[in-house]
């Protein structure tokens, strides 16, 4: 290899060395980068489903509003998920009525909110990933620690998130609604399905810790 030949490979070899170094710090700082999750109530809901000897009630919560913040490098989260309380409907009034008065208290009570405060599990890029989020979640009054599983995909500007959990709403204080001839549950199912935009928030450094 002559000397223009070699002069000429290594200025190559360092072109591609300098263009590898920086995707790789373009990458740092992306996964290092607080996302913006708007939630969009008209994409989002909540389903519950009550079990009795005979069958199981289901019915649905509105979303009233919600913003996450999250950096997927060290499974820092914050913000909150707002439900609307008194949206709850399982398709029978009279049972309504006696979900709102009786056991949410809605009209003393109207909101039910989620705020999470970290996560453990990866967040794949434009990709589903399983994570468990920890957070206190309110309702009735009263807050309650909780670890649900979530099933989430974040792409470069839309997301969504599924997430199943049981209420113990019996052992958090509400009335169970069992009668003399027809006996409930003392637990509900809970169905959440978020989505909305994705923002961007301040870099944070890559080596900045998480949750203790």
């Amino acid at each position: 290899m002559n000397h223009s030949r070699l002069s000429s490979y290594c200025n190559t070899l360092r072109r591609k060395l300098v263009l590898a170094m920086v995707v790789v710090l373009a990458a740092t700082v992306a996964t290092a980068q607080d996302a913006a999750l708007q939630v969009d109530p008209a994409q989002s809901g909540v389903k519950f489903a009550l079990g009795d000897v005979l069958h199981t009630v289901h019915g649905s919560f509105q979303l009233k509003s919600g913003e996450l913040q999250f950096n997927p490098s060290n499974g820092a989260i914050s913000g909150q998920i707002v439900v609307d309380a008194k949206s709850a409907e399982s398709g029978s009034g009279m049972r309504d009525r006696k979900m709102h008065r009786e056991i949410l208290e809605s009209e003393r009570y109207p909101e039910i909110t989620f705020r999470p405060d970290h996560f453990q599990g990866t967040v794949a890029p434009q990709s589903k990933s399983t994570v468990q989020v920890h957070g206190i979640f309110s309702i009735h009054g009263t807050d309650h620690e909780i670890t649900v599983p979530a099933d989430v995909e974040v792409g470069p500007d839309h997301w969504t998130a599924n997430v199943h959990f049981t209420i113990p709403y019996v052992k958090w204080g509400m009335k169970n609604p069992s009668t003399l001839f027809l006996r409930v549950n003392d637990s509900v199912q809970i169905d959440l399905v978020a989505s909305g935009r994705v923002g961007q928030q301040a870099t944070r450094s890559p080596g900045a810790s998480g949750p203790q």
